[in-house]
């Protein structure tokens, strides 16, 4: 079909998007806030670092559906201590949040329905008014700080049967 008479008709040749071949230049650390040749800082309050760590909170609100809540507790506080302890799962591996992190905090959380009533009470307690507001920011880092990285490094059946065992030494409760 062509087109209407009214419509110009050029001979050009379409246009495309052009990449160059190489860059002209290397990269250079040369901003202030670059970190280069040492690890990054680590402590208490640094958090954990790690690519595209938005999709955690996507995960976490998909996968709130099958959260055992109790009377009472918030949804938005729990995603909030899902996402900060998918994250640091996450960072530990030097990766983008995958689903298996948000099912490791969820059992670490004791939100799969098969939870000890004193882990829910933990829980409920731990993870009060997490998402009200930003300076709550550091107690959600607190909380993901708190558990041993072995227990977060472990798959997810592997962390099931460590919350089953003893839930309080999975959370970093007990040492």
């Amino acid at each position: 079909m062509s087109a209407p008479e009214y419509v110009p008709a050029t001979d050009d040749p379409p246009r495309t998007h052009h990449v160059p071949r190489r860059r002209p230049r290397s990269w250079v650390p040369n901003r202030p806030g670059e970190v280069v040749g040492a690890p990054p800082p680590t402590g208490r309050d640094f958090g954990a670092p790690g690519p595209d760590q938005g999709f955690a909170l996507t995960l976490a609100r998909r996968a709130a559906a099958g959260f055992d809540l109790v009377d009472g507790e918030d949804l938005d506080d729990v995603v909030t201590g899902v996402v900060a302890i998918a994250l640091r799962r996450a960072s530990l591996a030097g990766r983008a949040p995958v689903v298996h992190d948000v099912e490791v905090a969820a059992t670490l959380l004791g939100l799969t329905g098969d939870a000890d009533p004193e882990h829910v009470a933990w829980r409920v307690e731990a993870l009060a008014e997490l998402a009200e507001h930003h300076h709550h920011q550091l107690e959600a880092r607190h909380l993901a700080n708190a558990i041993p990285v072995e227990v977060l490094a472990a798959p997810p059946a592997e962390v099931a049967r460590a919350v089953a065992a003893d839930w309080r030494a999975a959370v970093g409760l007990v040492s």
